[in-house]
């Protein structure tokens, strides 16, 4: 069923009315089921974003959909001077699916960046301020996870931001040797860099970032909130490296869509940094979403999802290289958080082509299209992407060249 009233109106409403931090958005999105979404024309889309690697069941999972409505008739909320069933078995089962030690904890959270900010406040408690992240990193935007972020474009607007951050280039490990000291607190960073175009680091660079962090007494904080929940083929992407973190962020993925974000603390020592009364939330950890996200667990390890997000990961980058096209220089990534880079500028071309075309790409970087679609994707649904593909780059290509001055 669509709505009544057109995207254009949709959106000239959404302009009046919402802040325009987002800019005007590209569609108006009425329903979804499986991959696909449809928008309030009834246009059809194959959704190979996942809602920026959200949607890990897809849309309207019969799971997810029976768990959540059985919850909103029971409670949905109760605040956090109580506790339920549902929160304390999630928070079991995330401390098992990450092999966590005994002793270790969870702090829920409602999104990544709050998972970011419990983690900083944990690593403050050890009484030294200094933070190294790394250069195209991205935490969030709340101020204090703003700070670990790099991108200049959104630190600029609210410098000054929390001292003593320093950030090295990536997957370089004698540059995070050099900038691990004594004052430093934590070292914070992601098995794969999303926001920086899908950028993964080498198995050898997270063992030497362990062995850098215990040497210096720092922790080391690996941020999972768009690489966890069996988005590249196992629940974290931390455990293809062997190494075991003090702490974990993880969000997006967890609740297929209903907002929840989780620290893992591992072990007692570091477990026992952040005391009562020193950190909360109201929201989080609440019914629904702990209902959710045993839903998707529970859905991802039942339905073998984590190894069918390597075959289809795999199946999607052996098909876009199998092209040969002229504009595609690779495809990086793991499991199904994958980017196609380009050898030329056009990825937002591309987006907005495939957009008209029915289907959802995010341009992360101009010469990057970024695909995280819900892991219950098949090889026929990404199939039928890679056969428009030429088509998209041939067209985006002529654009820009016809923009170009003569």
């Amino acid at each position: 069923m669509t709505s009544t009233q057109s995207s254009d109106g949709y959106l000239d409403r959404y302009q009046e009315a919402v802040l325009g931090v987002f800019g005007r958005p590209a569609l108006v999105i009425d329903h979804g089921r499986g991959c696909h979404v449809w928008d309030v024309d009834g246009r059809r889309y194959l959704d190979l974003l996942g809602g920026i690697a959200v949607n890990a069941l897809g849309h309207g999972h019969p799971a997810l959909v029976a768990a959540v409505s059985k919850q909103v008739a029971e409670v949905v909320h109760v605040s956090n001077f109580f506790t339920t069933p549902g929160q304390i078995a999630l928070a079991e089962r995330l401390l098992d699916i990450a092999g966590a030690p005994a002793g270790s904890k969870v702090f829920f959270a409602n999104s990544g960046t709050e998972a970011v900010e419990a983690a900083i406040k944990l690593a403050r408690r050890t009484g030294r301020t200094g933070i190294v992240a790394a250069e195209g990193a991205f935490h969030g935007r709340t101020t204090g996870a703003l700070a670990l972020t790099h991108k200049p474009a959104y630190r600029e607007p609210f410098a000054p931001l929390l001292p003593g951050v320093t950030h090295v280039p990536y997957a370089d490990v004698e540059a995070l040797r050099a900038a691990v000291g004594p004052d430093t607190a934590a070292v914070v960073l992601e098995p794969i860099q999303g926001e920086a175009g899908v950028v993964a680091a080498a198995t050898a660079y997270l063992q030497a970032a362990r062995e850098v962090t215990a040497a210096a007494g720092a922790l080391l904080v690996i941020d999972e909130v768009q690489t966890g929940i069996g988005r590249t083929g196992q629940w974290f992407a931390y455990q293809e490296s062997g190494v075991l973190p003090d702490a974990v962020t993880v969000a997006k993925g967890l609740g297929g869509g209903v907002p929840i974000g989780a620290l893992l603390t591992m072990g007692p020592a570091v477990s026992g940094l952040l005391q009562a009364g020193q950190h909360g939330t109201t929201f989080g950890g609440n019914p629904l979403a702990a209902a959710a996200a045993l839903a998707v667990l529970d859905t991802i390890g039942e339905q073998g999802l984590m190894a069918h997000a390597v075959v289809v990961g795999d199946h999607l980058a052996a098909a876009v290289a199998g092209l040969g096209h002229p504009l595609v220089s690779t495809v990086r990534g793991r499991g199904l958080l994958r980017a196609i880079v380009l050898t030329e500028a056009i990825a937002p071309l591309v987006a907005s082509l495939a957009r008209e075309a029915g289907f959802i790409i995010n341009p992360v970087a101009p010469q990057a299209i970024r695909l995280a679609p819900p892991l219950i994707v098949t090889t026929e649904e990404i199939d039928t992407f890679v056969a428009v593909l030429p088509a998209l780059l041939d067209a985006a290509h002529a654009a820009l060249t016809a923009s170009e001055p003569s």
